[in-house]
This record gives C-alpha cells, structure tokens and sequence, in this order.
C-alpha cells in the first residue's frame, strides 16, 4: 500500500488539478494526512494559529501590497516614468530604457513583480506602442521582464515570506537583493540596447532642460519614499513591518495632500484589491504551514540532506542542483509556493553545507522570479498579456533574450556570493 504521505501528495496534485486554490489543496492534503495516519485532526488549525499569529514579519506583505495599490491610484508611478523619461529617453530604445529605470525606482516601493507590471505596465505600454514605435509584443516582453526587478530590490514581499521560513533577517536579505537587483537592472538595458539597434527602433526627442526641474519637483515626492524607507530600515528607526505601514501611510498622505488625485471611491478601491490579493496569499500561506507540518513529520528534509550527502555535493554545486530544480519548478508552480513548500526543504542541507543563508535566499528569489516570465505558468506573462492584448506567443518570443540576461545575472551572483553579501557585511552582518 502507499504510504500516508504519498497518498497526501497524490490528493494535493488532483485537488489542484480540478482547479482548487492551491492553499486550499495544501490544507485538504495535509487533513487527509491527519486522519490516514491517526493523528489529531486539531493540529491543522494548531499549526495555522501558531504560524501565523507568532509571525509579526507578516504584517509587512498586506501593507506593502496597500502601498504598491496606493501609488498606482495616486498616480505616482505617472509621475515617475516621465522623470525616467528625462534620465534615459534620449538614447536607441530610450523607453525601453525607461521602462526598466522605473521599475528599479518603483522597486524601492513596491516589493511586489505583479504590482510594478500592473501600475507601470499601463502606462509604460502605451507610450512604447503610439504611433507604431515598437511591437506591442516587444512592449510586453520588456514590461514584464523588468518587473521582476520589484521583489529584488528591496523592500521585498518574497524576501518577508522567505523570512518566515528560514529565520534570516529581513533587514540583511533586503541589503543582499540590491546589488543583483541593479545587476538585472543593467543586463536588461543592454539586452534592450542590443535588440533596438538590430531592429532600428527610434530614439526619443530629448526633454527640453528648461522642463527637468518641472518634472524632477513633481516627482520627487515620489522618489523619496524608497530613501525614507530605507534609511528608517537601516538607521534603527524602524523595524521591516513598520516600513511596510509607513511606505503605506506615506502613498497616501503624498496622493492626497500634494497631487490631490485621489478620491475616497479611489481609496476604498486600493483597499479593496489588496485586501483580496492579501487573502489568497494568506490562504496560501496557512496551506504551507500545515503542510510543512506534515513534511517535517515525515522528515523529509533529513532525507534530502541524507541523499545529498551520498553525492558529496560542495556547497556550489549543490547551489547549482538547487538552480536547476527551482528553475525548472519556476515554470511550474506559483513563487510563493515554492517559497514555503519547496525551500524549507532544502535550507537544512544549505546550512549543514556552511552556505550563508542571505547568499542562499537571494539565489533562490532570483530563481523563482525568472519563473514568473518563463512559460507554461509564467504568471506576468498572462498579466502583460491581459493589460496590453499582445498575443501570449509574441510576448514569450520577444521576453527570451531577457530570460538570458537573467540567467547571466543568476549564474554571476551564484559563482561571486560577495556580490549578494558585499553591502549586509558593510552594515555589519556577520554570517
């Protein structure tokens, strides 16, 4: 007969199959488990309650979700792409440059790859496709490889979940995805670079210098919430989560008070959506909790690592499998998913390893955000699809190159861990 957690896994696979919510599969799965093995049903909601109300880092995810709704109804990030406009609108392919500076600048607020691909992507496609300029499929790809420069560059809603399930600093993991996030940031434009001389795209008129100071005031509210955020993050003013309210607070009190766009139907509305988007992620998230429960009972990560270790992996190369297997998962499951079902699994072989888990972390959110844009799953893929009506195959034909970029950074920030640990040992890490 199956065993009890070979038959838990067979009932999550087809719970999902059907289409059930995948925290709702994880939470069937791990009760179906409870019961087949004769252990106390009462534990689920034990290992939900436990998780949840004991993880105070949580409270950052809805409100940087609130955050993200609040500047994209405020009509910051409007504000933002003309001021990228000014910086890198005069070079070959200039708004595919400025696509990728306002994600890096919106990163620093947003913390979320769906949130920057939805507030920018709007607008940003617009501008690239009037008058014929570029390929709306091309607009697409560029749009959504850029926005996953979002959960990189901190603040950071998968770095907070990762948090939870490794224990690590939120502080030093936002420090660590700065420099790949950059990294990506500079592959991107001279992958755009690359592309907009063979194809001959245009350059845009340059903005008239006597206009820069206009729109630099304009949006400099703006571009000041990523510095208030992160010199209160690191200067001991406030924790993670308090960073995550006050970006909050701040979205708003900038909206209503200095650009005076922004309605109460509007701010119900923002409220509205992250408070719907929240749920499914803490849904999902219950779901994990249980279901690591489970794996902990059936002790699988001391089977991985004892499996492991039969191979006599040095920590790069294990590093390296672990690329492999998130990268293939990333084209398969959902990120967060990975994050709490998938990573716990392996942190204990990390460690046994001497691998630092900032180093470890960042690898594996570089990884699973290259998930997003990569087919079939590729979540940003359907989104950018959905705001900009390009066909699905042009967007996953014209994002390739960019996937390739990505993985060049992956491989750089994998080989040289410096590049993640350089800035957390400057601010006095000591892992």
């Amino acid at each position: 007969m199956p065993g009890h957690f070979t038959l838990c896994i067979v009932v999550l696979v087809v719970l999902a199959l059907l289409g059930l919510p995948i925290g709702l599969s994880m939470i069937a799965a791990s009760v179906f488990y409870f019961v087949a093995a004769g252990l106390d049903v009462g534990t689920a909601a034990e290992q939900i309650l436990n998780g949840l109300f004991n993880s105070y880092v949580l409270l950052a995810v809805p409100l940087f979700i609130l955050a993200a709704d609040l500047m994209n109804t405020g009509s910051l990030t409007d504000r933002l792409l003309k001021f990228c406009l000014v910086l890198v609108g005069r070079f070959r392919g200039g708004l595919g440059h400025v696509n990728v500076v306002a994600n890096i600048i919106f990163a620093g607020m947003s913390g979320s790859a769906i949130a920057d691909a939805v507030g920018i992507g709007r607008v940003i496609i617009g501008m690239m496709t009037r008058g014929g300029s570029y390929p709306i499929a091309y607009a697409g790809a560029i749009t959504a490889s850029a926005a996953i420069i979002g959960p990189i560059i901190p603040p950071s809603i998968p770095m907070v979940i990762y948090a939870l399930v490794s224990d690590t600093s939120i502080g030093y993991l936002f420090l660590g995805g700065v420099i790949p996030g950059l990294l990506l940031g500079v592959g991107f434009m001279i992958t755009n670079t690359w592309i907009a001389r063979r194809r001959n795209y245009p350059v845009e008129p340059a903005v008239p210098w006597r206009d820069v100071p206009r729109i630099t005031l304009d949006a400099f509210p703006a571009l000041m919430l990523p510095v208030v955020l992160l010199f209160g993050i690191y200067g001991g003013v406030m924790t993670p989560t308090e960073a995550a309210a006050v970006a909050a607070a701040y979205a708003f009190l900038v909206a209503v008070l200095w650009y005076r766009n922004i309605t109460v139907r509007d701010t119900y509305l923002a409220v509205l959506n992250s408070s719907r988007a929240t749920a499914s992620i803490g849904m999902l998230i219950a779901g994990a909790l249980i279901f690591n429960y489970v794996v902990t009972i059936e002790q699988i990560p001391n089977t991985v690592r004892g499996l492991l270790a039969g191979y006599e992996l040095s920590p790069l190369m294990f590093l390296v499998v672990v690329n492999i297997i998130l990268l293939v998962l990333g084209c398969l499951l959902e990120g967060s998913t990975i994050i709490l079902v998938i990573l716990p699994i392996f942190i204990p072989t990390a460690k046994a390893l001497g691998i630092d888990l900032v180093h470890f972390g960042v690898v594996a959110v570089v990884n699973i955000m290259i998930g997003l844009i990569t087919p079939p799953y590729g979540l940003l893929l359907f989104i950018i699809s959905a705001i900009s009506g390009a066909p699905l195959r042009g967007i996953i034909r014209d994002t390739m190159p960019f996937v390739w970029a990505m993985i060049v950074a992956l491989a750089i920030i994998t080989f040289l861990p410096d590049t993640v640990l350089w800035l957390p040992h400057l601010m006095g890490y000591k892992g």
